[in-house]
């Protein structure tokens, strides 16, 4: 099979590091970079032996693919100009600005018969690929996702910047329609919201509590999940994950498992098993790259689809109305 022709467009900080993971993926062909600096765009050609073209048009002439990692506002622009051509996307989180712009793109993607990947990496870290062949069924969740500030990102709200890797991960576990969403925030250091919590409650009766900031004096990506069968506990900046189950205290011991103690009398007693999961070393965004060009040249549907995509912006835009609507302070 020969190696998918494809482009990057846009090629800032996150840009510049698909051009260098795409070069080095031996099933895809970096054919090039596009970037409205010129500048910008010729260094990073250099740096990944490929071309710099002059414009937009000219790469999407050339390539079978392209993944787009411009400013959020200019997404649904590049990537209406690319499925006109018939190329596959792969597009950098949230997938649009709007949902009437991610759904009109979802639509266009099913007429041309064409792959939309989103780039929510998240579901590539250690961690949660450690966790495939658990069940996950949670009935409670709580996420912290805090940064330390950084002027790039904050062209759009915290929900849209941070939260949104955590909703969609959530809606991938829950795999239930939200029924409410109760939402606060605020901007301190930027003209948009800069911390926000929510609170999402779903038609199974699961319930999300999810926080981000991005004016934390400390890091911090976790998450926890709540359900009949146990316990579970997620580090994404440690790619690791710790699972507690009850089991019947009869149940037989399982490799690399670590019995805790035991809870309940009688026939109720259980044992409170700890493990941790073995996790693998993966680059997140070189393994997601991977998989959207094995999705394209096998004609298999993405890990992360438009739809996906779609929903948790969605979700992400109603926390921000809530936002809004908040009474303002006396």
């Amino acid at each position: 099979m020969s190696p998918l022709r494809i482009g990057v467009v846009g090629v800032g900080h996150l840009g510049g590091l698909h051009a260098k993971m795409l070069a080095a993926i031996p099933a895809a062909s970096l054919v090039g970079v596009y970037d409205s600096d010129q500048g910008r765009a010729l260094k990073v050609a250099a740096e990944c032996g490929t071309k710099a073209f002059p414009d937009l048009e000219a790469l999407l002439d050339q390539v079978e693919a392209v993944t787009i990692a411009t400013s959020t506002t200019s997404h649904y622009g590049v990537a209406v100009q690319a499925l006109q051509k018939g190329l596959h996307l792969f597009v950098e989180k949230p997938i649009t600005e709007t949902v009437d712009e991610a759904t009109a793109l979802c639509r266009l993607a099913r007429e041309h018969g064409r792959i939309i990947q989103v780039g929510h990496i998240e579901r590539f870290n250690p961690a949660i690929l450690a966790l495939e062949g658990y069940e996950i069924a949670p009935l409670f969740i709580e996420s912290h996702r805090l940064a330390q500030f950084k002027p790039r990102g904050t062209d759009v709200a915290v929900v849209l910047d941070l939260m949104i890797h955590d909703i969609d991960l959530i809606m991938s576990f829950v795999k239930s329609p939200v029924k409410q969403i109760d939402a606060s925030g605020v901007a301190v250091v930027s003209d948009t919201i800069d911390i926000a919590n929510a609170r999402l409650q779903f038609e199974n009766g699961c319930v999300a509590n999810v926080t981000a900031s991005r004016i934390s004096q400390r890091a911090m990506r976790k998450m926890r999940l709540f359900q009949p069968s146990g316990y579970i506990s997620i580090d994404f900046s440690e790619g690791m994950a710790e699972v507690f189950r009850l089991l019947p205290e009869d149940a037989p011991e399982i490799r690399g498992t670590m019995v805790l103690g035991e809870m309940g009398m009688g026939k109720n007693r259980k044992k409170i098993i700890y493990e941790q999961p073995q996790t693998k070393e993966v680059n997140a965004l070189r393994y997601e790259l991977e998989l959207f060009v094995g999705a394209v040249q096998n004609g298999t549907a993405p890990v992360v689809t438009g739809e996906d995509a779609r929903r948790a912006l969605e979700v992400a835009t109603s926390i921000m109305n809530k936002i809004a609507q908040q009474p303002l302070p006396a």
